[in-house]
């Protein structure tokens, strides 16, 4: 059994491990959890002895084959408890994962099976994160970063990146969501601005904006 503590740090290993596919640093795990370097030292000692984790100081952590399994365990309830908050309590996009935080800590993996079950199976989450199965596995679908189009080019929005409030708040604003089609119509190279065309509006999103929009064409 692990404490909420060391399932929020293994979650956060996976995730800079996909990101980056190298081994995490204690600096960038600090930086990522909001605390110190000793701390993070401490805890991954902690995981190393529960064989959750191959560490080695100054070399950095990695995941063993136990740790990530349980780290898509935590992700896929973590992703499961969001679809269910905005599907079936009418929860908005941006409310929902702070409370997904601490409903993904729950151990019953008959409660989750059939909150799996009650939702129709989900494949992904409403921000477009694909939702693992029973066995751990994600259904991944082709999709490519808004940034990385050239003009002319047009897909639909299937995930965004960056699920903080404001980001989310601004898609909001700017009525952008999962299933929406987007069309490139200029990119100012100077400063790349994406002049795009959205629900027959024209609109201009900075490249950050367009980093964190991932289309499948």
């Amino acid at each position: 059994m692990l404490t909420q503590s060391e399932e929020n740090y293994i979650k956060e290993i996976f995730s800079l491990e996909d990101d980056r596919n190298i081994s995490v640093s204690t600096n960038d795990l600090a930086e990522k959890l909001n605390t110190k370097p000793s701390s993070v030292t401490d805890m991954l000692r902690k995981l190393s002895a529960k064989d959750m984790v191959s560490y080695t100081k100054y070399k950095g952590t990695n995941l063993s084959e136990l740790g990530r399994k349980k780290a898509i365990e935590i992700i896929r309830k973590h992703r499961l408890w969001e679809t269910f908050l905005v599907e079936k309590l009418n929860f908005s996009w941006d409310e929902v994962h702070d409370i997904a935080e601490q409903l993904e800590h729950i151990q019953s993996t008959q409660l989750i099976s059939k909150l799996d079950a009650f939702l129709g199976h989900p494949d992904v989450d409403p921000h477009g994160d694909p939702i693992p199965d029973e066995h751990g596995r994600f259904q991944l679908k082709k999709q490519t970063s808004l940034a990385d189009l050239s003009i002319g080019s047009q897909g639909v929005l299937v995930s965004v990146k960056d699920s903080s409030v404001p980001f989310l708040q601004y898609l909001d604003k700017n009525q952008i969501a999962i299933g929406d089609l987007i069309h490139v119509i200029d990119i100012e190279p100077f400063d790349r601005l994406f002049a795009i065309e959205h629900k027959s509006k024209r609109m201009v999103l900075s490249e950050n904006i367009a980093r964190n929009l991932y289309l499948n064409q």
